[in-house]
């Protein structure tokens, strides 16, 4: 059974879907690995390592067209094409509804695992590439607003001179946000969070930090430890209460999103008028529409003196680690999707489990 790992082609993606370890550990598996030579150069696993690991280097469309293809971003309508009738593919398929791309799969009879759909449950922590990816967005978002602020974070004690502490507050207290929390608590910033869910409270006092407690009239929890959309006269309850708290900052990390739905705005432009010049925004929810209405994807603006950065991959900027931790997420769930037998390798049925089912894409 082969198992495909093509170069990511995507304008600004530098991770790839296996590394050499995992690779590795596939090999020993049973899989025959073929890795379209070039795949890791971006995040730094040149070609000579998957070789000793006991890949084989290929075309590109030798990968395409393995029996289980691993992937980090969907395809392109011309790799669906190069992919073999029935394939399995492993990856992030990004769409929350009728897609050409899923179409095109689809009619090729390819099975379609989503790693956006993973279930929240303790035996899918190691295959959660959601959070695994998360997790470096929000390190890498405080050091990004770190190089952007032209002040320190910490405190700082010279003979020249005192700096305080900067304010640093956190919007949405998921994984990335946790992450942005711990970062920004390990640089010496005074940190405050605000998360619509009550129960953030306490993970974010036992990082060190201040949660920011307004009352909005509901509660934001919902489903699978996700934040659920609030109601319009919450928004702007919420929105009124948390102004007078987000112009107090002096970098704002917003990481508050909605699955297929718009990201909420949190930092209306009248806040961000209001913030001292020089302060920085980094909104993670810039490719589902910004935190902040002012925040343009893909690109660092400053307006109002304040800067707002839009960048929306960040684990690419950690592209060694971030594949790294990817592909042991993949590896994990590839590894429980077949079972050995007297003929080799064999896909197990994927209705069985409730991990491959339901993160299986149907028609």
């Amino acid at each position: 059974m082969s198992v495909g790992i093509p170069r990511e082609i995507l304008a600004g993606e530098t991770r790839v879907a296996s590394t050499p370890e995992v690779v590795k550990r596939l090999v020993k598996t049973g899989f025959d690995v073929w890795v379209e030579a070039g795949a890791g150069v971006c995040a730094h696993y040149p070609d000579t390592q998957y070789e000793e690991a006991g890949a084989r280097l290929v075309a590109r469309a030798e990968a395409l067209a393995a029996d289980i293809l691993l992937k980090v971003r969907k395809p392109t309508l011309d790799e669906v094409a190069a992919m073999t009738n029935g394939a399995v593919y492993l990856g992030l398929i990004e769409t929350c509804g009728d897609d050409p791309v899923l179409q095109a799969m689809h009619a090729k009879g390819i099975r379609v695992l989503g790693m956006e759909r993973m279930p929240r449950i303790s035996r899918a922590q190691s295959m959660d590439a959601l959070s695994s990816q998360s997790n470096i967005a929000g390190y890498r978002a405080v050091i990004e607003a770190a190089a952007r602020y032209g002040r320190f974070l910490p405190a700082m004690m010279t003979s020249a001179g005192s700096a305080k502490p900067a304010r640093v507050v956190i919007l949405g207290v998921g994984v990335a946000g946790l992450q942005a929390i711990a970062t920004a608590r390990r640089l010496g910033a005074d940190v405050y969070a605000y998360d619509v869910r009550p129960e953030t409270k306490e993970q974010i006092r036992s990082l060190g930090a201040k949660a920011i407690e307004l009352d909005i009239g509901e509660s934001g929890s919902g489903e699978g430890g996700y934040a659920r959309e609030l109601s319009t006269e919450a928004k702007a309850r919420q929105q009124a209460l948390l102004g007078d708290e987000l112009t107090k900052a002096h970098v704002i990390i917003s990481t508050a999103m909605i699955p297929c739905r718009p990201a909420p705005r949190l930092i209306a432009e009248d806040v961000v008028q209001r913030m001292r010049p020089g302060s920085v925004i980094v909104d993670l929810a810039a490719a589902s529409g910004g935190n902040c209405p002012l925040t343009e994807p893909d690109l660092v603006v400053v307006k109002h003196g304040v800067t707002l950065v839009g960048h929306t991959n960040y684990p690419a900027m950690v592209p060694a680690d971030a594949s790294a931790f990817y592909a042991k997420n993949l590896g994990n769930l590839l590894e429980l999707l077949v079972e050995k037998g007297d003929g080799g390798l064999s896909l197990k049925d994927f209705e069985a489990d409730e991990i491959p089912r339901t993160t299986l894409v149907r028609p």
